[in-house]
């Protein structure tokens, strides 16, 4: 995943001098682990909404950031993480009732069983703890996810997070299982298949010695392809997992906060209350806020037994934008806005793809999308990356995804309107029309 959609100095692009020597200094002083988006570089300097700007003054349509999920500077979150900073900032070993008032709020919004929050600054620490606390638990190690699996970076969430690459080896606790496949798989057999392949997923497991603690899995299935459907599929595995002793995480950090358009949280539409959520990215609209909530009785013994601290997870302005953004999804519809839009931007990319051989199944849930390329049925990444550069010439910025790299992948802030979507769904029209192999 980590390669797809990136910059690589040695194709010889030709590049803003300024820009050229930008990215030279980056990389003196912050090394060769990271990766720059684009076969020329974007350089950005202002975000507004659903826009960003360049350093030559120009406008790109953003259709992936999902972090500022509310659109780029959304004056709400600005304001009240500005006032509050000016007040207090500190830790949660103090008192304070905007913690908790919105630990309760999100508690509100989450499937039954979940009672209780806590709160980290990334969504890499919120799935390191959610396995701590499994783990304790069951009294197990062994974590299955699917082959294609993003789940964070930190040393105990990279190894059971395939798409990173061969580079970061999978740990020894840790087995895949497929995500979906809906173009071999018909609809009604996706669910029989995933709890299929995680019992034997499991069976494989114990033959090792290692008992499965927990299931987890980003419940839209984003780095494998983003696969949402059928609804309710998922159900069967769920059952396996705690039919076997373990639990259930589900991953949220791309999925939540109305990403759907159909409810809070994308595990909503599987029907299944899970017994953690973990959360990331768009809690705080680009602010660092994540945390994991999960049922009282799954972290009861590891609350009795260790110390939690997270010195910056859940302080006041933290507190702070979470609210504002929960304000504004509320306050502006945006889990409708997200179905709409987003129904309305399946249905013109599936009029754009009817007649192409080099196109399959367009799918998605509210504002999260994805279009397959292909060659002769097999994925093709270099379409893929053309499309996405062209479209980025043009003004427009989605990505890829996938194991193969060949899934484009549109995920727009929730506030895209109708004027966006159109705009949007041209760019990626010419781009397919641009194509030639």
């Amino acid at each position: 995943m980590t390669m797809v959609n990136a910059f690589d100095a040695g194709k010889g692009v030709t590049l803003d001098p300024e820009d050229a020597a930008l990215i030279e200094r980056r990389a003196r002083a912050m090394g060769p682990a990271y990766r720059l988006f684009y076969e020329e570089p974007l350089h950005i300097v202002r975000g507004e909404g659903v826009w960003l700007w360049d350093s030559a003054g120009r406008r790109f349509l953003d259709g992936y950031n999902n972090v500022a999920s509310l659109g780029h500077c959304h004056p709400k979150v600005i304001e009240a993480i500005a006032r509050q900073a000016g007040i207090l900032n500190t830790h949660t070993r103090y008192l304070h009732g905007d913690v908790v008032a919105y630990a309760e709020r999100l508690l509100a919004t989450m499937p039954d069983g979940l009672g209780h929050v806590m709160f980290t600054c990334t969504g890499s620490e919120a799935n390191d703890l959610a396995l701590r606390i499994a783990r304790s638990h069951t009294g197990r190690d062994g974590v299955i996810v699917t082959r294609n699996a993003y789940h964070g970076v930190t040393e105990a969430v990279a190894e059971l997070s395939p798409s990173l690459g061969p580079h970061v080896p999978r740990g020894a606790r840790v087995r895949v299982i497929d995500a979906p496949d809906p173009v071999n798989v018909p609809p009604e057999e996706q669910g029989a298949k995933m709890a299929r392949d995680l019992a034997q997923a499991i069976s494989g497991m114990r033959a090792d010695g290692i008992e499965p603690a927990a299931f987890l899995c980003d419940t839209l299935f984003s780095s494998d392809g983003l696969y949402p459907d059928p609804a309710g599929f998922l159900s069967q595995a769920v059952e396996v997992i705690r039919a076997e002793g373990g639990l259930f995480i589900a991953d949220e950090v791309q999925a939540g906060f109305a990403r759907s358009g159909e409810a809070w949280w994308g595990v909503a539409r599987h029907g299944v209350a899970p017994d953690m959520i973990t959360m990331g990215k768009p809690m705080g609209n680009g602010f660092p806020v994540a945390g994991v909530a999960l049922r009282p009785e799954v972290v009861a013994e590891f609350g009795a037994k260790a110390r939690y601290f997270n010195t910056f997870g859940g302080n006041p302005v933290a507190v702070a934008a979470g609210m504002a953004v929960m304000d504004v999804i509320e306050g502006e519809g945006l889990m409708d806005n997200s179905r709409r839009i987003g129904g309305m931007l399946k249905e013109a990319i599936g009029r754009i793809c009817e007649g192409r051989d080099d196109t399959v199944a367009v799918r998605g849930a509210g504002l999260y999308l994805a279009l397959d390329c292909v060659a002769g049925g097999a994925p093709d990444a270099e379409m893929a990356a053309f499309v996405v550069n062209h479209m980025r010439r043009n003004g427009v910025l989605i990505s890829a995804t996938g194991p193969k790299g060949h899934c484009l992948k549109i995920r727009p802030p929730l506030v895209m309107g109708e004027d966006e979507a159109e705009l949007l769904a041209g760019a990626l029209d010419a781009a397919l029309g641009a194509w030639r192999r």
